[in-house]
């Protein structure tokens, strides 16, 4: 289980997130929502053990991912997808998800025929077989971002973090993340997306976590979330639910 605890965090001395708790269940897909500069790329950015909280604690399975990991043995077990990343080097699109083997490389830093097996997998994964020889930085901004998430899927942690997945996917492929993810916490992941996009989260997540000015707000099913008075709001709208067969659908107005 990932569980945060009275979690305060910031930059520069300043705090964006204040004294927020929370837990992820394995097999859980959790959604965190919230308006910009809510907090949720902070948290995200903590519960990845990469931004040192000023106060509470990062627990995974029990243990304090600052004080109890060391950064390789965090990163076979956590996985990060930005919201923007740029590369220093020149790499094609194999060589980007390949990064996600390194925190299982041996001492020379080789990798054997397993690691070229789980860079396969991400990438048929993501729909980036047919370009996965093209520089990083010569195809659109939706595949650079599926290379990244392929990258973090060859990583194969038990935890997977990602933050505004879909921002630059089609419709399509959005879909197909989202079911893809659905499907890897059903065999015992933990996930958990930051997303703007509450008719995705509604659909596909089985808990959300509402954030309000770096404030956990709201924690419960998607139905109870984003109809509660609070969510409309946070977001200074009002949401309506629909719902048909098994699908909840927010419908959103002035």
């Amino acid at each position: 289980m990932l569980v945060a605890r009275g979690l305060s965090a910031g930059y520069a001395g300043s705090d964006v997130l204040r004294e927020v708790s929370l837990a992820i269940k394995p097999g859980t897909l959790a959604g965190l929502l919230g308006p910009n500069g809510s907090g949720k790329t902070t948290l995200l950015r903590c519960l990845a053990r990469l931004l040192r909280p000023s106060a509470g604690s990062v627990r995974l399975g029990g243990r304090d991912l600052f004080r109890d990991m060391r950064e390789r043995e965090a990163a076979k077990l956590i996985a990060f997808v930005p919201q923007e990343e740029t590369l220093a080097f020149p790499l094609t699109v194999r060589e980007v998800a390949g990064l996600g083997r390194t925190p299982w490389l041996g001492r020379f830093g080789w990798s054997g025929h397993e690691d070229e097996e789980a860079v396969e997998r991400a990438l048929a994964e993501m729909d980036m077989l047919g370009v996965a020889d093209r520089p990083f930085d010569a195809i659109s901004g939706g595949e650079r971002k599926r290379a990244i998430i392929a990258r973090a899927l060859a990583q194969e942690a038990r935890v997977l973090l990602l933050d505004e997945p879909t921002a630059h996917l089609d419709v399509a492929h959005a879909l197909s993340l989202f079911s893809l993810l659905r499907r890897l916490a059903r065999k015992g992941r933990t996930i958990a997306v930051a997303s703007h996009e509450m008719w995705q989260l509604a659909r596909f997540c089985g808990k959300l976590f509402l954030m309000e000015k770096g404030k956990l707000a709201l924690a419960g099913p998607p139905g109870r979330v984003l109809g509660h008075p609070a969510c409309a709001r946070v977001f200074g709208v009002r949401i309506t639910l629909a719902r048909r067969a098994r699908t909840l659908t927010p419908i959103i107005d002035e």
